[in-house]
C-alpha cells in the first residue's frame, strides 16, 4: 500500500510538473499568465523547482545567469517548492515591487519567526503595530540629531580600533582587518542601544557570549532553510537544526536584554536628550508609543543584530578595493588631507568630501552587502505591472540589486570600480530614491538605520586612509571573492599592511 501511494504520489507530481511551463510547479495552472504578458521563467525541476539554485552558491549571480538567458530581467518567474516566486532585475520593475503598498509584508521565514523578529521593525507584518514601530525608530532612534548625538561614541570605539591595529602590525607586519571592525561595530551598536562599551581585556567573557548570540543569530536568518519552502519536509530532514538552535538562543537573549533592561529600570534614569540609548528611549516612551517587554526585547535584539556585521562587513570591502587601487586610495587620502588641515575628522566633515562619498557609493554598487535586497516581500494581492504582467497575490518578490548594479544597459563598464562614475556624471540617491542603486532597499521596508550605517562607514573609512597607507600582504593576496550568507561578505578576510602615517591618533 504504501508503494502504492509513494508511487501515485511520484506520478501526479511529474505530471503536475510537465504541465506547469513558465515558472515551474509552483505557477501551474497558468498563475504566470494573469496579465497581458506572461511572467517568463524556468521550468525546474519536480517538486523542488529552482531551489538549488538558491541553495548552493552565490544565488544572486546565478538568478541574474538565469533572467538574461531568458531575456526576463524585467520580472522572471520561477519556482521554489510549493512557493511561487518572481526576481527583478531592472530598476524600473525594481521600483514598481519596492514602493508598492500591496508589496508592504515579507514572508516570515521559520528562523525568524523563532527568533522574534516578527515582533521587530524588519519582519513585523504591516499594520498598527508596525507602523508604531516605524514610527518609533525614525522619530527616537535614528532621528538626524540622534545619530549626531553619538558621534562621540564612535570617535570613541575608532580610537580603540586605531591602536589595535597599530599594535598588531607593530607584532605581526600584517592586519586582518575584519575582527577589528568587527568589535568597533559590536560595542558602537552596543553604546547605542544598551549604553554600555566592553574592553577586551576586562569584560573577555561577555563579549565572547555576546559575539557567539550574534554570530548564531547572523547563521541562522542566513542559513537556506529547505523547509520554508518544502513545510513537509521538516518532519525529515532539517540539516541545519534550525528550530533547536533558534530554541537555544533565544533563552540566551531573553536573558541578556531583559537584564539590562532592568539595570536602566532600576537606576531610575528616564533620560530623554539626544544622546541617551535605545533602552532609555523606548522606556521614556508613553501612551500609544510605548511597548511591552517582550516588544522591546525584539526590537532592542534586531538593533544588535542588525547594526554589527553589515557595517563591519561594508567597511571590509571599501577597504579591500582601496588597497587593490592604489591611485584611488592616494586621490582619496589628499581630499582627506586638504579636508582636515589639522582639524579632528568629524561626521560633518566626512560628509562635504564627494569623492569619499563616490568610493562608498562605488563600493556599494560593485558589492552590495544584500544583493537579493536580503529579505524579500510578499504581494498581499494581485498586483498589476505597466509591462503588462500581473504578480498574483501570495507570490514571494525579490529585487536582484547585483544583476541591476551589474547591468551594462545600466552602468557604463559595470564590471570596472571606478567611484569617479559618482563625480563627473551619475547623481545617485542610495538610500532608497534611485532604484539604479539601492542597497537599504526601497519603500515602506526601507532599511530604517541606513543614515546610521552610511555616516558609520564613512567616519570609519575617512579615518582608517587618513591615518595608514594601507598595502596588499605578501603572505595574504586580496581576494575578492564572495560568500552569500546573511549578507554578502569576502569570502576570505582581509589582510594588508598598515604602514602607520605621521598624523595624530
Amino acid at each position: 500500500m504504501i508503494l502504492s501511494l509513494l508511487i501515485s504520489f511520484i506520478s501526479v507530481s511529474l505530471l503536475t510538473w510537465a504541465f506547469a511551463v513558465g515558472g515551474g510547479i509552483a505557477w501551474k495552472n497558468g498563475r504566470n499568465k494573469k496579465g497581458k504578458t506572461p511572467i517568463p521563467g524556468p521550468h525546474g525541476l519536480p517538486i523542488f523547482g529552482s531551489l538549488f539554485v538558491l541553495s548552493r552558491g552565490l544565488a544572486h549571480r546565478s538568478l541574474a545567469s538565469m533572467a538574461q538567458t531568458r531575456a526576463a530581467t524585467q520580472l522572471m518567474a520561477f519556482s521554489l517548492g510549493s512557493t511561487p516566486a518572481v526576481v527583478a532585475s531592472d530598476p524600473h520593475t525594481a521600483r514598481e515591487i519596492l514602493t508598492s503598498p500591496h508589496f508592504a509584508n515579507r514572508p516570515i521565514k521559520q528562523s525568524a519567526k523563532s527568533l522574534m523578529f516578527s515582533r521587530a521593525i524588519g519582519f513585523a507584518p504591516n499594520g498598527t503595530y508596525w507602523r508604531l514601530l516605524r514610527k518609533i525608530s525614525s522619530s527616537h532612534l535614528f532621528s538626524p540629531r540622534r545619530i549626531l548625538a553619538h558621534e562621540p561614541g564612535r570617535q570613541l570605539d575608532f580610537a580603540v580600533m586605531l591602536r589595535n591595529i597599530a599594535s598588531e602590525q607593530k607584532l605581526s607586519g600584517s592586519v586582518s582587518l575584519r575582527k577589528h571592525l568587527q568589535l568597533a561595530a559590536l560595542n558602537n551598536i552596543m553604546g547605542s542601544v544598551f549604553g554600555k562599551r566592553y574592553d577586551p581585556a576586562q569584560d573577555s567573557g561577555e563579549l565572547e557570549e555576546l559575539r557567539e548570540m550574534v554570530k548564531e543569530g547572523f547563521d541562522l536568518l542566513g542559513a537556506f532553510n529547505w523547509s520554508d519552502y518544502i513545510p513537509w519536509l521538516s518532519y525529515f530532514y532539517d540539516p541545519f537544526r534550525v528550530v533547536e538552535r533558534c530554541e537555544a538562543l533565544v533563552p540566551r537573549v531573553r536573558k541578556l536584554v531583559r537584564v539590562i533592561i532592568e539595570e536602566h529600570k532600576l537606576s531610575g534614569s528616564r533620560k530623554v536628550s539626544d544622546n541617551a540609548d535605545f533602552v532609555d528611549v523606548l522606556l521614556s516612551l508613553e501612551g500609544e508609543e510605548k511597548l511591552n517587554e517582550d516588544d522591546m526585547v525584539a526590537v532592542l535584539w534586531e538593533m544588535i543584530f542588525r547594526g554589527t556585521d553589515t557595517t563591519a562587513l561594508l567597511t571590509e570591502w571599501v577597504m579591500a578595493e582601496l588597497v587593490l587601487h592604489q591611485e584611488i586610495q592616494t586621490k582619496l587620502r589628499e581630499e582627506l588631507k586638504s579636508a582636515v588641515a589639522g582639524n579632528t575628522l568629524t561626521d560633518a566633515v566626512v560628509a562635504k568630501l564627494p569623492y569619499l562619498q563616490a568610493v562608498i557609493k562605488e563600493t556599494l554598487r560593485v558589492h552590495p552587502p544584500g544583493p537579493l535586497l536580503s529579505w524579500a516581500r510578499l504581494a498581499t494581492s494581485d498586483v498589476q505591472l505597466s509591462n503588462g504582467m500581473v504578480i498574483p497575490a501570495n507570490t514571494t518578490a525579490m529585487v536582484n540589486m547585483w544583476a541591476i548594479t551589474h547591468d551594462s544597459h545600466v552602468w557604463e563598464e559595470p564590471h570596472v570600480f571606478k567611484p569617479e562614475r559618482f563625480t563627473e556624471g551619475a547623481d545617485v540617491d542610495v538610500r532608497g530614491g534611485d532604484l539604479r542603486l539601492a542597497p537599504f532597499g526601497a519603500g515602506r521596508r526601507v532599511c530604517p538605520g541606513k543614515n546610521l550605517g552610511l555616516v558609520t562607514v564613512g567616519l570609519w573609512v575617512a579615518k582608517l586612509v587618513h591615518h595608514f597607507e594601507w598595502g596588499p600582504d605578501g603572505d595574504h593576496t586580496v581576494d575578492l571573492s564572495e560568500v552569500l550568507k546573511l549578507s554578502c561578505e569576502m569570502k576570505h578576510p582581509l589582510s594588508a599592511v598598515a604602514s602607520p602615517r605621521n598624523v595624530v591618533f
